[in-house]
């Protein structure tokens, strides 16, 4: 199981708690120590939709022009300002045997599908 996010995310540190704190064995893998390729995004966007992987609601998509904004507006776009900006991808996420498994931080959805 890998989780992908970013180290400094307070949500993703959410997770990280809780996957410790509940003795779960994953992976970390930082989008801004290590990227993210075109060809996994693709992947994932198949699983949960492209509309689901772009955090509209953090600071980074606040502070990108209007213009930006207004150009994502199909898979290809998000992809390609996810890849340049790996801030904008909703964190964490989870994946498991390539499968994207959890989106976000809930508890209640990570005690029903990790416990």
């Amino acid at each position: 199981m890998i989780l992908y996010g970013i180290k400094n995310c307070n949500t993703v540190k959410s997770a990280l708690d809780w996957l410790k704190k509940h003795n779960v064995e994953f992976e970390f893998h930082d989008y801004k120590k290590l990227g993210i390729t075109k060809a996994k995004l693709a992947e994932w966007s198949k699983q949960v939709g492209w509309e689901s992987l772009v955090n509209k609601r953090g600071t980074t998509w606040r502070q990108l022009e209007e213009a930006v904004q207004k150009k994502v507006t199909s898979e290809k776009a998000a992809i390609d300002l996810m890849v340049e900006k790996t801030s904008v991808i909703k964190r964490p996420l989870i994946e498991s045997k390539g499968k994207v498994i959890l989106l976000g931080f809930d508890e209640a959805e990570y005690t029903k599908k990790l416990n």
